[in-house]
């Protein structure tokens, strides 16, 4: 959200308006700090009543590796992960039958990567535009680009004439001047200054807000003075090749940077080591020493906040704060010089490193919650805290140290395991010794993989692992290979080996040791003790969870005992229980945002409610976790042991409620959101009206009907297009026809609709 006023852009905001009505990619471009950004963002508020799936911003500042590219956009869209299937495919595949406006902001740097995204996305989906900013073009088929001009300004022969608040501008300054001194108004006295002021600068938005934030010290004349002598000085001769406008805001920023105080200049360099913002604590902690003392840092933010070199922006109840690519880029420059950067790369990593490893040794806390907003907040800090120890000679294992600790609230609870695994393979390819750091890696690769139905890969980095720890000695690496080897046996439905395996880990846990491993054992240990019906161990498991979670105030794991023993008593026919506990983990998933958990819970609060003959209530609540399965990429046949009871609960609501009202109460459940969903299944909100219901059956062709029947088999694009012998493309036509045709708007109602469609016993 702005923090600012947006001023004088009208007629740039109806240009750019027209020119997305009538073409799919539109880019903004221009050099930094003309008003990119502010323009593309005011022009997706103003239209984004026109696309009824709404606008998404993706922040491509925060991404530094091409890779990760499609991954956040996927993640800025409301996605996460695929078992088997490309970013990009199921990108795609999302957004096909979607009218949404994506706003692609900062290309720059990732420029051959967003070119090759856009250009596939707009290719596969049809009612999906495009409006991104950069200081070059993308260079695509049906590209509009549009170079951002600087604000308007007053004739330079004749600057006193006429009212100037017609000028861009001239708007923006008094603007940004009044919020520095609050009765400060355009007079006869100063309006010569203020014009040759915005003139000097060449309209350039960021040139203005620098300029006008001085008037807290000086007057407009002392301003244009001393603006003018520096410009003048600057330009002659030219310091660069770099276009006019250009030299004109380095120039600005330079001028700025003189003014500023020693200190100020020193935090200004040191804060330019952090990417998407940070907080005070860090900053303090990364920045201070060397000529800057700890608690000088809050004053020195303070006033380069007055000098419009950093943004503050409040999260809740806490500060942060930023600052923009232009000044941001001129602060590394600084470090660069003084020979400073490498110790602040090291510095910023090693805060972000223990930063991370005080939340995961607090995971067990009240504060668990506080740590996953913190660390959502942190997200491109820690990106660039791995990159670096990925890239700097002999730092790997302080990578693997942050990913691990990152397990429960990135790649897990986030869902963000295509990341996490990424970043875990780049980490393991590069030579490093035998370590505990290693084999927690490896395990928690080999965890991630056999949630995506990568079971071969699961066993090959579990058996590397446990070579490691066979010279190393670490219980608690050791026990969580032994919870990584029972998730085999659950996930394929081997029970008694799964359990086996659980207790071996939990035998070799102390007592007060390991919390968090000793959580995933009990939890996965339960899980399987509750489909086996062994009432005397599962109520142990629930009993213990709670012993450790209850007094500590946590959160997610708690989660899931609730769930887990939902389950179970489900099982022992207490289904009135069953539910009430059910929607007790709903309850507490709500405050972290854990989608897989919370799709687990829908899913069995509707198995439940369908046991107690609420068929409708059960159709509508699977329609709610399809939307979040849909969501999370992760198919529920990954989970043999769980998924029978999904086919069996489709089959009784159908059954129970006829074809057409169990498709209408599953497409009211589809059409929530995700906190509508949460409501719905607490009791808190009635399910919307249903939309039409597709006739079943002709209006496929029989290649068409063929696609489909790959589709719910779980194929992706790639893999039929093998079976069919014909193109990747060809398929992607077929699948956006069938969708079209059927009025869905996903691959799971695809297969759904298949299934459906077969005669009884087929299945």
């Amino acid at each position: 959200m702005a923090l600012s006023s947006f001023v004088g852009r009208g007629r740039d905001v109806a240009e750019v308006r027209r020119l997305l009505s009538t073409s799919r990619l539109v880019t903004l471009t221009g050099p930094g700090g003309v008003g990119k950004t502010r323009l593309a963002l005011e022009v997706a508020n103003a239209v984004r009543r026109l696309f009824p799936d709404g606008m998404v911003v993706v922040e491509l500042d925060q991404v530094s590796d091409p890779a990760l590219v499609v991954n956040a956009v996927a993640v800025s869209v409301g996605l996460r992960e695929q078992a088997g299937r490309a970013p990009l495919e199921m990108l795609t595949d999302y957004l096909a039958s979607r009218q949404l406006l994506l706003v692609l902001d900062n290309s720059e740097h990732v420029i051959d990567a967003i070119a090759g995204l856009a250009d596939a996305l707009l290719q596969a989906c049809p009612h999906l535009r495009i409006l991104a900013t950069s200081r070059e073009w993308l260079g695509i088929s049906g590209e509009v680009i549009m170079p951002v001009p600087p604000l308007g300004l007053p004739d330079a022969d004749q600057p006193e004439s006429g009212d100037l608040l017609q000028y861009g501008a001239v708007q923006l300054f008094v603007d940004r001047a009044t919020a520095v001194l609050s009765d400060y108004d355009l007079t006869e006295g100063n309006r010569f200054e203020v014009a040759e002021i915005c003139r000097r600068l060449d309209g350039l938005p960021l040139a203005i807000e620098l300029a006008a934030a001085r008037l807290r010290a000086l007057s407009e004349k002392e301003v244009l003075a001393r603006l003018s002598d520096h410009l003048h000085l600057l330009s002659a001769p030219p310091r660069s090749h770099a276009p006019s406008r250009q030299r004109t805001l380095r120039s600005c920023i330079e001028w700025s940077h003189g003014l500023c105080s020693a200190r100020e200049q020193l935090l200004w360099a040191r804060l330019s080591v952090f990417v998407g913002g940070f907080e005070l604590d860090t900053a303090e902690e990364v920045c201070a020493g060397d000529g800057l003392a700890a608690a000088d840092v809050l004053q020195t933010v303070s006033s380069l906040i007055d000098k419009s070199i950093l943004v503050a922006e409040r999260h809740a109840e806490v500060m942060r704060y930023r600052m923009l690519d232009t000044i941001r880029e001129f602060g590394r420059e600084r470090l660069q010089e003084t020979g400073e950067l490498p110790r602040l790369r090291r510095g910023h990593r090693d805060a972000y490193l223990r930063l991370v490893e005080r939340a995961d040794a607090d995971w067990v806390s009240p504060r668990q919650v506080g740590w996953f907003a913190r660390l959502d907040r942190e997200h491109a800090n820690i990106q660039a805290a791995v990159d670096y120890s990925l890239t700097e000679p002999g730092e790997v294992d302080a990578a693997m140290r942050m990913l691990t600790g990152l397990f429960h609230f990135y790649w897990w609870g986030r869902g963000w395991a295509r990341e996490g695994r990424l970043w875990l393979s780049r980490a393991l390819d590069k030579p490093s010794p035998p370590s505990a750091a290693r084999a927690r890696a490896l395990l928690t690769d080999a965890s991630l993989a056999l949630a995506d139905g990568e079971f071969d890969v699961g066993r090959q980095r579990l058996e590397a692992a446990r070579a490691i720890l066979t010279t190393v000695s670490d219980a608690g690496s050791a026990a969580f290979a032994w919870w990584v080897d029972g998730s085999v046996g659950l996930y394929t439905s081997d029970l008694p080996a799964a359990t086996a395996a659980f207790e071996r880990g939990l035998g070799l846990l102390e007592p007060g040791r390991e919390l968090t491993v000793r959580l995933d054992l009990l939890l996965s240990y339960a899980s399987a003790l509750a489909l086996l019906g062994d009432a005397e161990r599962a109520t142990w498991c629930h009993d213990e969870f709670l012993r450790i979670t209850e007094p500590a105030d946590e959160s997610f794991h708690r989660s899931y005992a609730l769930w887990t023993f939902g389950l179970f008593v489900m099982q022992q026919g207490d289904l009135p229980r069953a539910v009430a506990l059910i929607q007790q983990s709903i309850d507490l998933r709500r405050t972290i945002r854990d989608l897989t958990g919370l799709g687990w819970s829908q899913e069995s609060l509707a198995w439940a409610e369908s046991a107690l003959g609420h068929h409708e209530r059960a159709a509508t609540l699977l329609g709610a976790a399809d939307r979040l399965w849909e969501i999370m990429g992760r198919p529920l046949r990954t989970y043999q042991h769980l998924y029978p009871s999904h086919e069996a609960c489709v089959r009784s609501a159908e059954e129970q409620l006829g074809t057409t009202p169990f498709e209408a109460a599953f497409e009211r459940g589809r059409a929530l959101s995700i906190d509508e969903g949460i409501a719905y299944a607490l009791g808190e909100y009635p399910a919307p009206a249903a939309p039409p219901v597709p006739e079943a059956d002709t209006t496929l062709t029989a290649r068409e009907r063929e696609t489909a029947e790959l589709i719910a088999e779980g194929l992706s694009n790639r893999q039929i297009a093998t079976r069919l012998s014909i193109s990747v493309r060809t398929v992607e036509t077929h699948a956006q026809h069938i969708l079209t045709k059927l009025g869905f708007r996903s691959r799971s109602q695809i297969a759904s609709w298949v299934v459906r469609q077969r005669p009884t016993g087929q299945g």
